[in-house]
């Protein structure tokens, strides 16, 4: 009896709580109603009706659900003509992210006051009047407002989220002073640009401070090298420069990221000897600061509580064969007397970090560990010489095994079974680092994701490489060299997310299933294909027969898992990032694409091609690649 009444308790609190949860719902959907109406949008009208929301899933084009509740509206580039009302977005307090870019939207910007997790605002090339609203300055985690091309008047508010990385108000008539915010005075003048004069002049007093710090900046910049420069041994560093450019005159390895392979022996022995002699000098430079001083020489730091059997003094009397140059460094293979050779990696280019910081992040990087991750065996750090060393994958990489001896006798074709085996083995290891994903570090889980940084070990295991570079390096170099920053969210709004992996992996994809170069990975000078674009004409042109890499398309056997794993492709390479699959889900799927029993080859890859179930395969190509996306 004494239990009746906290159970009645309970039973009426849990009651309270669905009729909250279904008004919440209810005024979300009536919220997204009135927008329809406003729009008045023919496509609209057809696709907006039913649930709105289904769990994580919406039925509604352009609206992004999670747990039941709205999380984001993406309305990009549809004509939609109309004046939204100031308060259209009250009823969606879940709201992140909303893109309303390129339509022709007029009238004053909506009120933002009850939309306290808004995080990326887009309202760019509409045709907006009146203020910018101050509500935005209450939303606390903004980190993308895009304004631009628009008709907005008055001043800009003072704008000072800590996390507002991304900032655009150009080509309005703003007029008034920049404000003098940390968060503004970041971005450059191009992004206030085409306002009212005020705007403008206030802009250029401002530079002119920044342009004394940056040269300030400079200046000390350049008295600390020239200092480093003075102190070190110019002589028998000159020397050892000379000697290791003749070493590398006559060099064929192809110039790739990450730890690369080439099995091409040097044509002179001597210019070998000179090759592996310079190895040795480098590293020697590298700890000779220390010599005076035994305590403070750097040495071997292994990971993981297993002896390696060599130290510092073991690698460098070893002889080494130069695989490549890195985006990041070159790569050298040290073969250990009586030990498995190793791969080191002499890093460059660095952000400046503290030892404590960079043995922090080097952690994080040794405690990923997967079956399918290249693990890293040791460091060495000092003021002068960064090392990472790493197992010796003795199958080279995927790059050469794709591209590698076209059309010679030696090139040994790649069949299904084994692309399908490398597909799944690299998803599984981007879902493990999704999953154990540090934000404090970077913005991106691997971030150089490619066929050279995925390497084939004897056993013919998938090891993926160079994961957690991205959080040594500053911003824009990664820009310059990281394949997630070639994705399409970072060329128009400057970010990268771990979608941008999903991106990255979509590319790899395609350039597995169609042996063709891909432009975002391809090395400095070598020209390739924008594979997404290219796979999407021809599933649209419907020659989807000239897709797949000959040495796959003779399988008859092969045809519904090659389109299938086409499929995962084109949905990992979304142009909007919330669209693309997350990496546990694209396991899933490949999981389930079978490998074939056998290897039967087909007369031509015509024919095996050509087959009308081919053909009503292909269609569904068609419904999962939405053509609007590209």
């Amino acid at each position: 009896m004494n239990q009746f009444p906290k159970y009645l308790l309970l039973l009426i609190l849990s009651s309270l709580y669905n009729t909250s949860i279904n008004a919440l719902y209810e005024a979300e959907r009536d919220a997204l109603y009135a927008l329809k109406h406003t729009f008045n949008d023919p496509f609209i009208n057809d696709n907006w009706n039913g649930l709105h929301c289904y769990g994580n899933a919406s039925f509604w084009d352009g609206v992004r659900c999670v747990n039941g509740r709205v999380t984001a509206m993406i309305l990009e580039s549809r004509g939609l003509s109309a004046t939204i009302s100031v308060d259209a977005f009250v009823s969606l307090s879940e709201l992140v992210t909303l893109s309303f870019k390129n339509n022709s939207l007029f009238g004053k910007i909506m009120d933002f006051s009850s939309n306290p997790k808004l995080r990326d605002i887009d309202l760019s090339k509409n045709m907006f009047d009146g203020p910018i609203p101050r509500s935005l300055l209450s939303l606390e985690f903004l980190q993308s407002l895009q304004l631009q091309d628009n008709q907005l008047i008055g001043p800009i508010p003072e704008f000072n989220q800590k996390r507002l990385t991304v900032f655009n108000v150009s080509n309005n008539k703003i007029t008034g002073p920049i404000p003098g915010t940390g968060s503004l005075q970041l971005f450059s003048a191009a992004l206030y640009s085409g306002n009212g004069p005020n705007a403008s002049s206030g802009d250029s007093k401002k530079s002119v401070p920044t342009m004394l710090i940056v040269f300030d900046i400079i200046g000390l910049v350049t008295v600390i090298l020239l200092l480093i420069l003075y102190c070190k041994k110019s002589r028998e560093l000159n020397k050892l420069i000379e000697r290791y450019r003749l070493g590398e005159e006559d060099d064929e390895i192809l110039e790739m990221g990450g730890v690369s392979y080439n099995y091409k022996e040097s044509k002179e022995e001597s210019r070998e000897e000179i090759r592996e002699e310079s190895i040795s000098h480098v590293h020697h430079v590298g700890v000779s600061t220390f010599a005076a001083n035994e305590e403070e020489k750097g040495n071997l730091v292994f990971m993981g509580d297993e002896d390696a059997g060599f130290d510092l003094n073991d690698l460098l009397r070893a002889s080494a064969e130069g695989l490549g140059k890195g985006l990041f460094g070159n790569s050298y293979k040290a073969k250990l007397e009586g030990r498995p050779a190793v791969v080191v990696k002499r890093l460059r280019d660095l952000k400046p970090l503290s030892d404590e910081e960079f043995t922090k992040l080097i952690r994080i990087i040794a405690d990923q560990k997967h079956p399918n991750l290249l693990p890293l065996i040791a460091y060495y750090c000092t003021n002068d010489e960064k090392l990472f060393l790493y197992r010796f994958a003795k199958n080279g990489n995927l790059f050469n095994r794709i591209h590698g001896g076209r059309g010679t006798k030696d090139r040994i074709p790649m069949r299904w079974n084994s692309r399908l085996a490398i597909a799944r083995g690299v998803a599984r290891a981007m879902e493990y680092l999704h999953l154990n994903f540090n934000f404090s570090t970077c913005c991106v889980p691997h971030g150089n994701l490619k066929l050279s940084n995925v390497l084939l070990h004897e056993d013919d295991t998938v090891l993926v490489s160079d994961y957690g570079l991205a959080s040594l390096v500053a911003i824009p170099i990664a820009a310059q060299r990281l394949v997630a920053y070639k994705s399409p969210e970072f060329q128009s709004s400057k970010r990268v997310s771990p979608k941008s992996d999903v991106w990255s992996y979509g590319c790899l994809l395609l350039e597995l299933l169609t042996g063709r170069l891909s432009a975002h990975s391809a090395p400095p000078g070598i020209n390739g294909v924008d594979l997404c674009s290219w796979v999407h004409r021809a599933v649209r042109e419907e020659w989807t027969a000239e897709i797949f890499d000959m040495e796959i398309s003779v399988q008859r056997n092969a045809a519904p898992g090659m389109l299938k794993l086409l499929q995962v492709a084109i949905r990992c390479c979304e142009k909007v990032p919330e669209k693309r699959p997350e990496m546990t889900e694209i396991v899933r799927e490949i999981d389930s694409i079978k490998a074939v029993d056998s290897e039967e080859l087909s007369d031509s890859a015509d024919q095996s091609l050509t087959d009308e179930s081919f053909s009503t395969t292909a269609s569904t190509v068609l419904v999962v690649g939405d053509g609007r996306s590209w």
